[in-house]
């Protein structure tokens, strides 16, 4: 299989980069449900390229523990059990709070102002019902704190455990507030914008324990559309 730094140095990233963001997507939109197949040869005649592209794609999503891939069976949806939800979410909760405290003691205004901005961004995509995109746009909020903190070993791990909760969230939430609570990332900001680090730890803490309570893993019925016409295309 294609090696991602290979796709790179090929020049074949933008395309890969394409396919990778259109299913992504697709999958924290509830369009791909968590164990469908994802056949190498359904995708190529999806985006109309080359199975090296497609791999190169899927590789990344595994990367990203949102796909599996199966020797001699192929790449699949990941399907995270109840465990996995938890010790994700067990995870997070030793390493954030300890991050939004070390953020709120060197953030400066510039920083401040991004994050507010980023605000605005999560409100207009929970606003319009882009769920996928609300998704996202929270793993991101999560991880640009992370990279306040300036501390890049943390900004890796807390990369690693959003993008494996966002296909958890986005799959088994079961109240609308729990892909994004703007409030609690309201107050984090401004814990954030005052430097008062116990508030920072504290908000996050208490964010990250409400998400988990939001979690109901259960088993989903699989679709059985085509991956043509999940994705859109013809």
């Amino acid at each position: 299989m294609l090696n991602v730094d290979d796709a790179r140095s090929s020049g074949t990233n933008a395309r890969w980069t394409a396919i990778y963001d259109d299913i992504k997507a697709a999958i924290l939109a509830h369009n791909i449900a968590p164990g469908t197949k994802l056949p190498e040869d359904e995708l190529c005649e999806v985006y109309s390229v080359s199975r090296t592209l497609v791999r190169a794609a899927l590789q990344a999503l595994s990367h990203d523990h949102l796909v599996q891939l199966e020797p001699n069976r192929g790449a699949f949806v990941a399907k995270p059990t109840k465990r996995e939800a938890r010790e994700v979410f067990e995870a997070r909760a030793l390493i954030e709070p300890k991050v939004a405290a070390m953020a709120a003691a060197l953030a400066k205004p510039v920083d401040v102002r991004a994050l507010r901005r980023h605000l605005d961004e999560e409100h207009k995509a929970v606003h319009e019902g882009r769920q996928g995109d609300a998704v996202l746009l929270s793993a991101r909020f999560h991880e640009a704190i992370a990279e306040i903190a300036d501390q890049s070993i943390l900004i890796d791990f807390v990369r690693l455990l959003c993008s494996r909760s966002a296909l958890i969230i986005s799959l088994y939430s079961r109240r609308s507030d729990t892909l994004c609570d703007s409030r609690a990332h309201r107050a984090l900001v401004d814990a954030i914008a005052s430097h008062s680090e116990i508030d920072a730890f504290k908000l996050m803490t208490d964010h990250l324990d409400d998400l988990l309570s939001g979690i109901d893993i259960s088993e989903r019925e699989i679709s059985h559309r085509r991956l043509t016409e999940i994705l859109g295309r013809s």
